[in-house]
Formats: C-alpha cells, structure tokens, sequence
C-alpha cells in the first residue's frame, strides 16, 4: 500500500501584496469604506461577493457560526433573511447580538461587523420575499430549517407537494421566513500586508460618533 502523505497544514502560508489602507484616506464614518469595498469585490468577481459568515450564541453563551448572504446595507445597518423558527433565529431571539465577517481571498481584505439585531419589517420582508425567484419561495415554505428531515426524498416530496399547492397562484411570504438588520457597532477592515504586518482599522460607534484606531496585526 502506498504511503499517505499527511498535509501538513502548519506549513501553508501566503504571502499577501496586494494592498495598503493609508491612514489620511479613511473617512469618518465607515459605511461608505465598506461600500466602496464591496463593490470592489464584486467587480474582482469574487465568488459570493456578499457572502458572510455569521455568528450568534444561545442564551448560555456559546456561539455558533455559519454563511448567509448580506441581502440590503440600509443606514448604518446591515440585512440578511433566514427562518425564525432556525437555529439562528432561536438564537437571536435569546440572545440579540451577532458579528458577521466577509473574506474576499481575491482582494487580501476581510471586514468584520458586530451589534445589535432585530427584525426588519414585515413589509420589507415580503418585498424582498416577492422578488426571490419562484423556486426559492417554494422552497422556504418546504424546509423546517435547522430540523432533522427522514432523508432527501422526504424534502423534495414536501417541495413538490408546496410546489403543486401554489401551482398558478402568487406565493405569500410565510410568517416564519423574513429579515434581520444588524445595527453596527464596531466594524474593522483587515487588508493584508507583506510579513505578515497586515493593516487593521476598528471603528466603534459612541453615541453618534464613530471613533477609528489602528490595531496591531
């Protein structure tokens, strides 16, 4: 039997050259830094540009973290959709404060966002809910998300059977389903630097101020 070679995952490393932040370019408030960034990822053609892992915790504290997509920047906040009734959503009803972070390999830079959630309105929650493709509305309807399914076939079925209910008809957004806004607090842009003296710039919202520092890497 030939012998497996075991990555040896200590030894991966990059070297990242892409990028500086200069610190006399930074504006006051973080939001349009953030936008322009966005933007500049989608224009790299970044997989999932809009992609974010978020993380919540229970009412015990311990934390949890998956991928959603960033669905709206509105103000000083930011929007995602999901279940309710989710894991997530059970989450943020204990315990109302998540963190998010984007990482965009193309580009060396990664953002990270925290504060306070709650739930946006119903109305806005049906418009995006309306503008999904068919295919998904359905399928928000069919998944009890985050709970335990017998196998594939048992989903699909339940897909179907939504599927041929509202066959010819418009698909009303389930009182389950809808969208939360985080509240930023804090938000830090990473890019990364050769040597690994990466640049880190934290903003943090004090009553109606945003203050910016420098942090070490």
């Amino acid at each position: 039997m030939d012998k497996v070679t075991e990555l040896n995952v200590a030894a991966l490393r990059k070297n990242y050259t892409k990028g500086g932040i200069v610190d006399s370019n930074l504006p006051d408030s973080p939001i349009a830094f953030f936008k322009t960034w966005l933007d500049e990822a989608v224009k790299s053609e970044v997989m999932e540009p809009n992609a974010m892992s978020l993380a919540t915790a229970d009412k015990d504290g311990t934390p949890n973290v998956r991928m959603v997509l960033l669905k709206g920047i509105e103000g000083e906040t930011i929007h995602f959709y999901t279940n309710y009734e989710s894991e997530k959503g059970k989450e943020l009803a204990d315990n109302p404060q998540a963190s998010v972070a984007f990482w965009w390999p193309e580009l060396e830079r990664q953002v990270r966002i925290s504060g306070s959630v709650e739930k946006i309105s119903k109305k806005e929650s049906t418009d995006y809910f309306h503008s999904r493709p068919r295919e998904s509305q359905i399928g928000a309807w069919s998944s009890n998300q985050s709970r335990e399914v017998m196998n594939r076939v048992d989903l699909q079925n339940r897909y179907e059977k939504i599927k041929k209910k509202f066959e010819g008809a418009d698909i009303p957004k389930p009182e389950f389903w809808g969208g939360y806004q985080i509240n930023i607090k804090k938000i830090e842009f990473w890019q990364g630097r050769p040597g690994r003296l990466h640049d880190r710039i934290k903003y943090v919202k004090n009553s109606e101020e945003w203050t910016k520092s420098r942090l070490q890497p």
